[in-house]
């Protein structure tokens, strides 16, 4: 029995850039960034005042109030991007078997909001106190997966997973040996995240994790810099439709790239800070390009987790000059994040977008910000650096890592 083949055949994005694919990509590609002044509270006490939050997002454009009521809005912009993705594929305008058909989807906080806002209700109100009782749901990370399918009728695998920055690439890796393993044809995989709340910031800025650049938060987000100061936290939702090839090719569905293979491992170093000398990222690339069953010199691209802290940029580059030794100076390397900060759970979705599109278009998004590259980083480096570059890329990288030690790496390929 031949392997089963698994290819991107719809694809769905919200971001601080973008409300929808378009949007999306064609930013990425003009270097536009997406951080700004926080609108959704006061941060006058806050040491971090901006963030990338979405841009003209109303949720009475999708949902009614009683349905936006009952839904965070991690889980509203699941629903938003997994609507395009479908859409995007065409999935729906065939005869499909919802038996065959998953949700596999990732979150790293999942309902933060909505966590907040009811533990500050029930302590203010002495005279009543008492809990939402859609308090429980709508915080729960596999709301998420649960709210697609039930809207869809898609009854495969469903759930969530949980690795922090990882979430979802993890939910990409096992949607993609789901099918592999033949329990499904068709799964709706990506990951959201809406952690532009008080707890979120305050949370972060007690780790000394983001950027405080307040005077300029459209520079802040500075991955591989030398003055960068920690990352922009960004929110959003990426979806994709994940397809196994032959049905897909009895639809004739438009396909955008092959989803060959991924990685996993654990740095077993720290709670929140990576190996300095990489030892995680090095393995967790080695473990990708091994099921993926390439040679390192077939590469082009690699869309790094880079999100503009000290220490993870640093090691990350040595990583993948460990890895990929004098090929790595034939690498496009970039950070999207420079654009669309750092969407937690959310950011394997979106940036996995970022190198399918790559793939399929031929054209690397920039790193925007880089002013002056940090001495502990290898000049010779191509990070793609303030402006996009036309190239043919036949296969590419992601790569994510989430506190705790979770690194995932994904590996897309052109179809051919």
């Amino acid at each position: 029995m031949k392997p089963r083949r698994v290819v991107v055949t719809g694809l769905g994005a919200i971001t601080p850039i973008g409300n929808n694919l378009n949007e999306f990509w064609k930013n990425l590609l003009i270097g536009k960034s997406g951080a700004a002044p926080i609108t959704y509270f006061d941060t006058l006490n806050f040491k971090t005042k901006f963030a990338c939050e979405l841009k003209n997002y109303n949720y009475l454009d999708f949902f009614d109030k009683k349905e936006a009521r009952r839904l965070d809005k991690f889980c509203q912009y699941s629903l938003i991007s997994s609507d395009e993705a479908i859409e995007d594929s065409a999935i729906k305008k065939t005869k499909l078997n919802h038996e065959r058909v998953g949700v596999v989807w990732g979150a790293g906080i999942g309902g933060l909001e909505t966590f907040q806002n009811e533990i500050i209700e029930f302590t203010e109100n002495n005279k009543f106190p008492r809990f939402n009782p859609f308090f429980i749901p709508k915080m729960i990370s596999d709301i998420a997966p649960g709210m697609i399918s039930i809207k869809n009728e898609f009854k495969g695998p469903n759930f969530a997973t949980v690795s922090a920055c990882a979430s979802s690439t993890n939910a990409l890796i096992d949607a993609l040996n789901y099918i592999k393993m033949d329990y499904a044809d068709v799964i709706v995989t990506g990951g959201s995240e809406a952690a532009i709340t008080c707890a979120g910031i305050g949370g972060f800025n007690a780790m000394h994790a983001l950027s405080t650049r307040n005077d300029d938060p459209k520079t802040a987000s500075r991955p591989f810099d030398r003055d960068r100061d920690g990352f922009v936290l960004g929110e959003g939702s990426g979806a994709i439709i994940l397809e196994e090839y032959e049905h897909a090719k009895n639809r004739n569905a438009k396909i955008y790239a092959e989803f060959i293979g991924g990685g996993l491992s654990a740095d077993a170093y720290h709670m929140t800070a990576p190996h300095p000398e990489g030892t995680g990222a090095k393995s967790v690339m080695i473990n990708a390009l091994k099921n993926s069953k390439i040679s390192h010199l077939d590469v082009d691209a690699i869309n790094m987790h880079g999100t503009s802290t000290p220490l993870g940029d640093i090691s990350e580059s040595k990583a993948i000059k460990d890895v990929f030794g004098e090929h790595s100076y034939n690498i496009n390397l970039n950070s999207t994040k420079s654009m669309t900060g750092h969407l937690l759970g959310a950011a394997g979705a979106i940036e996995a977008i970022s190198i399918i599109l790559s793939i399929n278009k031929g054209i690397i998004p920039p790193t925007i910000n880089n002013y002056n590259l940090d001495d502990k980083i290898d000049s010779k480096l191509n990070f793609t650096i303030s402006k996009a570059q036309k190239r043919s890329v036949n296969i590419a990288l992601s790569n994510t890592f989430g506190f705790g030690g979770h690194n995932a790496c994904v590996v897309f390929k052109k179809f051919q």
